[in-house]
């Protein structure tokens, strides 16, 4: 019998990063890179999605056996005195602002009221948040802060940009609506699988991750979870960069 694992996820909508369906099936980039895994090193994955706030709680009292994602940077007051082992990184991100086209590159002053997630805290921003300059506007999910921002109720969502882009052009039909200002406070860090127990499997997937760094950078390619990562368009597909490019010359234009 295959040894089986149980791993804690965030039971999220967080595509094309991960999501859970309507019958709790854990799916995404995440899901098809963790089972690519355990298909080639012989053993099982079960997932079970958690509430983001339950999942750190549920790997320390070992609920669950591994938990993704996780970052050595996140929840430091709860993993105090703890030991735990991170994976190498799985997939980069970048957490940062995105304003409507026409705000683009007018920097950190022209914030004054910035629309994020209950739960985030956005990096970056703290110094002006506690003197006042930038008022938060919290909401619930992703849809209520994008939906804040479209009707101009917030100068600009400070979110994942690979998932906030994802949403605008899949979900709400409306892509380039706001895009990533590069030029404002962003964070670039990574995913991790973690474990407080299963050291010898974090060592496994370490190896899988080079020996199958082709399929994985395929996996990565077909959900777009890295997509222009170094791009003023980060998160953006290429016909949509090139549109936005063509709108930008023509307001340049005399």
């Amino acid at each position: 019998m295959a040894q089986t694992y149980l791993v804690g996820v965030e039971n999220l909508a967080f595509a094309p990063h991960y999501s859970t369906d309507a019958q709790g099936n854990y799916q995404g980039f995440a899901r098809e890179v963790l089972d690519l895994f355990a298909s080639t090193s012989g053993i099982t994955l079960e997932y079970r999605p958690l509430p983001v706030d339950a999942l750190l709680p549920a790997l320390l009292s070992g609920q669950v056996d591994l938990k993704y994602p996780d970052n050595p940077n996140w929840a430091l007051e709860q993993k105090a005195g703890k030991t735990l082992r991170y994976s190498q990184p799985v997939t980069e991100y970048v957490d940062g602002v995105l304003v409507a086209p026409e705000r683009l590159g007018q920097g950190v002053a022209a914030l004054k009221r910035l629309a994020l997630v209950d739960g985030w805290t956005p990096r970056g921003y703290e110094q002006q948040v506690q003197s006042g300059q930038i008022a938060l506007a919290p909401s619930a999910d992703l849809k209520q802060m994008i939906h804040a921002a479209l009707k101009k109720q917030a100068d600009g969502v400070y979110f994942n940009v690979v998932v906030a882009t994802y949403y605008l052009d899949n979900v709400r039909a409306k892509p380039g609506a706001l895009v990533f200002d590069p030029s404002l406070p962003h964070t670039r860090s990574a995913f991790h699988l973690s474990t407080v127990k299963q050291g010898e499997l974090i060592e496994r997937f370490d190896r899988f991750l080079v020996d199958h760094a082709t399929e994985v950078a395929a996996i990565k390619a077909k959900y777009g979870v890295e997509a222009s990562l170094d791009s003023e368009h980060l998160g953006v597909e290429q016909w949509k960069v090139d549109f936005l490019e063509r709108q930008k010359a023509k307001q340049k234009s005399p």
